[in-house]
Parts: structure tokens; C-alpha cells; sequence
């Protein structure tokens, strides 16, 4: 069977790894398995059961199992290929194993949860209050794991490595958690369902509306960091950090709420600052130096409000910049202009956009789910996508026409495989139609495009044969790649050292997320609501392995 593939997550690898084929299925088997010492598989607890669904184009059956290896407990998956349904002989067409819990750190779930009845016999001494507030000063001890960022990057993390008994410290420079969703534009709203978000240990009530608003989420960081009893530093700065090779530890400079500094040794250290560095990224324009307007990157952008009859040109039109746009034009102002940089996916919100989800509306768990999706290899994925965005353009084939009628040029990748495959190749470069298509397509929001562009004025944009004035130009061009965000925070030996990060590695997992880096001891968390809940196990789990001693050491 040459089209058969295993999927290892750290079980018997250590690593992301995909193995095709029987004969390279067998040989790395062979050799790894000897040291992980896989046993005691059975079916999987708690897990959806056995059943037989249809995947691309094929009836398969799919269950879960669980098994031991020599330092914990994975889970895998297996999806089978019946040649013969009345005799149910089958071949398994794809598999994954993940290791799941390291023994002696599992998780403080369920059945090993604390009891709690010591405060309730202990008159005394400290209350559980008490020692929270005292854990949480640090005054006595650095923590084991300094992450940068209290985002839902952040705040997941933290989360495992607190179930998995691992002190961790979250710093955030914001004044409250929530406040990297609180203070986007006013109009922001998740594009994809709350079943496909939920948060590990805390999912969103049953009663939350589809399609999150920015604000609710930020509310719901900032308790689940209270629920959830995270160590958290709100108001707080990295300074500046250094590795130190003989110690095998991070030296860190912070700086705190009442604007003090406080030195911190810690073994290890994650930047969970998204896939993105933070860092505004403002090409080089002509004439814009020149511009006596209001000039804004999309991250400052607030809501359209104040600019009620001005002027407006947006630069850029992957999601930002649309949304930019149309807040500018409900709210009134004289005038919008898109700029388009470059050719854009465009897929509406209902039902395309939302189709690539669709499989967290099947019934399983959000965990169950997740372990599915990872168990795809990339070569099916791509095939996947490919027909998914075949679909999406037929479904959108109306709006697509409008746009390209009113000059909107766009673009589903070279292999055609659409906006999901935009956001893991380059982080961006699409658009999920929330309104703004029509409102270009009605001409109701101006086009142009940036090579049609002959200079920015002091009071506009000059085209080669018209003017457009602006009082305000917002520029919804991205961000830096977080390599540079990492050169801003460690300096450029080790920027340089960790390389590019988002985008597929050799291996098809996002280049430096969520696995050891050429840094040791440095990691970066990151991504979607999604990304963050699946591979925040994963990521934890290494830390565990590297503190207990059991992972290979960065240097073998």
C-alpha cells in the first residue's frame, strides 16, 4: 500500500515526523520503537468510539486507541481502508501516534485532582488565597518557565504546564488580559464557530453566539487566567534576556507594574506572541513621508468613528484592511479608498468560509477532533484543499464575478488550495467576507491599485491620471515575521540562530512553533484559538521531557 502514512507526535520520535509508505513505515518502526518501547495497547478511553465515516471520496472506519511507551501515555488514531466490507478485512490507511502525558507529570484532572480539604481543616495558617497571592509574587524563587505573552497563546500554555505541576510565569505587557483582543477595532469579530475555539480544560458555554466579538473573548482570557490560576504579571515588560550555556539558563530583565525591575534565572523561555512579532511592518511608499495627514498602522486603528466625513485610503486588503474599510465607511466617513498591494483570497463568511471547520460540528469533542485533523498527512490535505476551494469558488462564483468586474484581483495559491493554505504558508493574504466585497463591488468603497500608484502627496494619493485626497491613510500591511520580534527581544545571534518562523518546514509543521528551536531552551507559542488548544500539549510536554531529563539534550 504506497499510500499509506504514519503520523508520530513526540511518542516514538520525539519530534513531528511523517513516515509514507509500507517499506519506510516498517524501517522507522523498527528503529524506534526498540528505545520507546511501545506497549499495552488498547482502545482509547473516554475517546469518540469506532465508526465508519466517508473521507475523500472513501469510506473508511476510524477510532481511537490508547498505548504506553517507556516514559508515558499516548493516544493514536487510525484510519482504516476496507477491501472488504462483508469479510472486514482492511488495510490502515493512515495513522497517528501522540504522546499524550509523561509519567509522574500527568495532568491534575478528574480523578488526580486536588482534593482541596486541607482548606478546610487548617484554621491557622494560610487560606487558599494566601498562598495564591504568595505564589504569584515570586519573591522566594524564579519560576521553571518564563512565557512572554498573555494571549491565548500564553494563557493555554501556562495552563498545561500548571496541570502537568511545571511553575510558570506569564508576563504581559498590556495593563489586563484581554487587552491584546480588548484594544482592536471596535468592530472585530471571530471568523470562525465557537465549537471549533474551545479553550483546554475551560470550552465556551453552550449559549455563546456562533461568532465570537472580540471583547467577549478578551472577558473570557482574562477570567480563565483567574479559573484557571495562572501566575500572571500584568503591566510588564521584557527588558532584555540572555542565554547562558554552562547554566542551561535564560537571564532575564523585566520590568514591572510600579515601573522597578526585576531580574529573573529561568530554565527555559517561550515567546507567545502569535505567529506575528508585534511589529507593525510599514513598507516603503512613495511620497508618504510627505502625507500632512493622519498616517496609522491598522494595529492603532480603533474604530471609524472619529473620522466620521473624512477622507480615508486603506493600504492593504487581507483581512485587516477590509475591515478597516468598511468600519470607516458605516461610520460615516466622506470617502474610502482600498489600495490592493497584491492579489487577494477572498471567501465568503457563510458558508465557504466556515467549511474548512465544518468537522467540529460532526459531534466529537473538540480534543477528538483536533487529534483527526493532525492525523491528515500533507499530501492528502493539500488534495483536500484543493477541493475545498474548487467548492468555495463555485459557491462564491457571484461575488467573485462583482469583484473582478469593479478591478479586485484575486488569488488561491499557485496549487489552488485557497485561504487556510494562505494563513500556514505566510500568516495572511486573504479575506473572509463579512460585507466589505459588496461594498467594492458597488463601488461604494474605491479600488486601486498599488501599481497604478505614481506618488503620495502632501494631501493624497497622485495615480497616473487622477488625484485622490485623504485626511487619514491606514496602513493594514502586516506585521513583521516573529524572527524579528525575537531580534528586537534577544538581539541578532539568536534571531538569526532560531531562522524564519510560520510557514511549513521539512516536515510540514510551522517553521520554530511549538518545538525545540536551533536555540535551546527558547520556544514560540502561537497561532489560532485552535493551533494554541492542540499544540499546547505537545509544546508542554517537551518542557516536561527537557525538565525531567528524559527528552535527547539540544546538543545530541
Amino acid at each position: 500500500m504506497t499510500d499509506s502514512y504514519w503520523k508520530d507526535i513526540l511518542s516514538f520520535t520525539w519530534a513531528y515526523r511523517t513516515f509514507s509508505g509500507v517499506d519506510q513505515i516498517e524501517k522507522q518502526w523498527s528503529d524506534v520503537t526498540v528505545s520507546a518501547q511501545p506497549r499495552d495497547i488498547r482502545p482509547a478511553s473516554g475517546r469518540t468510539p469506532p465508526r465508519l465515516v466517508r473521507r475523500s471520496a472513501n469510506d473508511v472506519v476510524e477510532g481511537f486507541f490508547d498505548f504506553d511507551t517507556h516514559v508515558g501515555h499516548g493516544t493514536g488514531f487510525v484510519r482504516l481502508l476496507p477491501t472488504d466490507f462483508e469479510s472486514f478485512e482492511a488495510k490502515a490507511w493512515l495513522l497517528l501516534t501522540t504522546l499524550q502525558e509523561i509519567r509522574g507529570s500527568e495532568e491534575r484532572v478528574d480523578g488526580r485532582r486536588p482534593t482541596g480539604v486541607e482548606y478546610s481543616t487548617t484554621f491557622a495558617g494560610e487560606n487558599w488565597l494566601d498562598q495564591r497571592q504568595h505564589t504569584q509574587k515570586y519573591e522566594d524563587r524564579d519560576p521553571e518557565v518564563l512565557i512572554v505573552g498573555g494571549g491565548q497563546a500564553g494563557l493555554i500554555l501556562a495552563a498545561r504546564l500548571g496541570q502537568m505541576g511545571v511553575d510558570a510565569l506569564v508576563i504581559e505587557k498590556e495593563r489586563r488580559i484581554g487587552d491584546n483582543w480588548r484594544n482592536r477595532y471596535h468592530s472585530l469579530t471571530l471568523h470562525n464557530e465557537v465549537w471549533a475555539n474551545s479553550m483546554p480544560y475551560l470550552p465556551f458555554p453552550p449559549t455563546w453566539p456562533t461568532f465570537l466579538p472580540k471583547d467577549k473573548l478578551a472577558g473570557w482570557l482574562e477570567g480563565y487566567a483567574e479559573y484557571m490560576e495562572l501566575n500572571v504579571w500584568t503591566n510588564t515588560e521584557f527588558i532584555k534576556g540572555g542565554y547562558d550555556k554552562s547554566s542551561r539558563k535564560w537571564s532575564v530583565t523585566v520590568e514591572v507594574e510600579d515601573g522597578s525591575r526585576r531580574e529573573l534565572c529561568v530554565p527555559h523561555l517561550v515567546l507567545a506572541t502569535g505567529g506575528t512579532s508585534g511589529v507593525p511592518h510599514v513598507p516603503s511608499l512613495p511620497g508618504l513621508n510627505d502625507f500632512e495627514g493622519e498616517v496609522i498602522h491598522s494595529s492603532k486603528f480603533v474604530s471609524g468613528i472619529p473620522y466620521r466625513s473624512k477622507r480615508a485610503i486603506v493600504v492593504g486588503t487581507g483581512n485587516s484592511g477590509h475591515d478597516v474599510a468598511q468600519d470607516l465607511y458605516d461610520n460615516g466617513a466622506a470617502s474610502v479608498t482600498l489600495v490592493q498591494r497584491s492579489p487577494t483570497c477572498v471567501v465568503s463568511l457563510v458558508p465557504s468560509g466556515t467549511m474548512v471547520y465544518a468537522i467540529y460540528s460532526e459531534g466529537p469533542s473538540a480534543d477528538d477532533i483536533d487529534l483527526i485533523n493532525a492525523a491528515v498527512p500533507y499530501p492528502i490535505f493539500q488534495e483536500s484543499m484543493k477541493w475545498l476551494t474548487e467548492k468555495t469558488c463555485s459557491l462564491d462564483a457571484t461575488l467573485l464575478e462583482n469583484l473582478h468586474e469593479a478591478g479586485f484581483e484575486t488569488d488561491f495559491e499557485p496549487d489552488g488550495t485557497g485561504f487556510y493554505m494562505k494563513y500556514l504558508r505566510r500568516g495572511g493574504g486573504y479575506y473572509i467576507n463579512v460585507g466589505c466585497s459588496e461594498l467594492i463591488a458597488d463601488r461604494k468603497i474605491g479600488l486601486v491599485q498599488a501599481r497604478d500608484i505614481d506618488t503620495f502627496t502632501s494631501t493624497g494619493l497622485c495615480l497616473n491620471e487622477r488625484e485622490i485626497d485623504a485626511d487619514l491613510i491606514v496602513l493594514a500591511t502586516g506585521y513583521e515575521n516573529q524572527q524579528e520580534g525575537v531580534r528586537h527581544l534577544l538581539g541578532d545571534d539568536t534571531a538569526d540562530r532560531l531562522g524564519p518562523v510560520w510557514g511549513f518546514d521539512e516536515n510540514y509543521v510551522m517553521r520554530n512553533m511549538w518545538q525545540r528551536t536551533n536555540q535551546e531552551s527558547l520556544w514560540i507559542m502561537g497561532g489560532s484559538l485552535i493551533d494554541c488548544r492542540f499544540y499546547s500539549r505537545f509544546l508542554a510536554l517537551q518542557i516536561v521531557a527537557s525538565l525531567k531529563g528524559v527528552i535527547p539534550r539540544h546538543s545530541d
